[in-house]
């Protein structure tokens, strides 16, 4: 699937499928937009502003194309017998708040407890790629991760920790920028283990206590 496409229905969670409007009809929105803000779409320098617009959302929200649990299916057996935590710490993420469509900019940290099976670390950073390129909830992004990698690698634990700048309380509202909001979804052995859980934390540089 394409999000450039005309009439491709999604799945949405918890909704019934969503009938995309065309590309023209994308654009026509844009200049709609435009004229709302006080703006002539028609002037030269807003002429290409409706494409760029729908292009640079076909980036923005690609996630709704993407099948995460996908990207978990190829998985590497020969580890030695290796059976403490994996963690891939400070990735990148973009999204953007369901709310107000405000960029929301963070790193993400994730660990899990490999049983007899690992799956390579890039994947791990598409998965919250995956999720991050959609209209999310912080929180709901942060579960999503941690469920999608527990689900479908079967692991003895996994550990999600999300550190995000919310621009829609940085550049509008309360006007709070540098504020970051600190998310945790702990499953399996990092939920009941404390001090695993307090291990997975050190390794991460602990954002919780740095919130604190």
């Amino acid at each position: 699937m394409n999000i450039h496409d005309p009439a491709i229905e999604t799945e949405h969670e918890n909704t019934a499928p969503v009938q995309r409007p065309s590309r023209a009809e994308a654009e026509e929105a844009v200049r709609t937009l435009l004229r709302w803000a006080g703006d002539d779409p028609t002037r030269e320098g807003l002429l290409d502003t409706p494409g760029r617009v729908t292009r640079a959302y076909g980036d923005w929200f690609r996630g709704y194309d993407e099948d995460p649990a996908a990207m978990l299916q190829r998985t590497f057996e020969e580890v030695a017998g290796y059976d403490e935590m994996v963690v891939l710490r400070d990735i990148r993420w973009e999204s953007y708040c369901e709310h107000h469509m405000a960029p929301i900019i963070g790193v993400a940290h994730v660990g899990y407890i490999p049983t007899e099976r690992v799956v390579g670390i890039s994947k791990l950073a598409r998965v919250v790629d995956a999720f991050a390129k959609r209209l999310q909830v912080q929180e709901k992004m942060n579960a999503q991760i941690a469920n999608t990698l527990f689900e479908v690698l079967q692991p003895h634990g996994v550990a999600v920790v999300l550190e995000g700048e919310h621009h829609c309380m940085s550049t509008r509202g309360v006007h709070k920028p540098g504020v970051s909001m600190v998310t945790t979804t702990m499953l399996g052995e990092f939920k009941t283990d404390r001090a695993l859980r307090r291990e997975f934390m050190d390794i991460i540089g602990n954002p919780v206590n740095r919130a604190g």
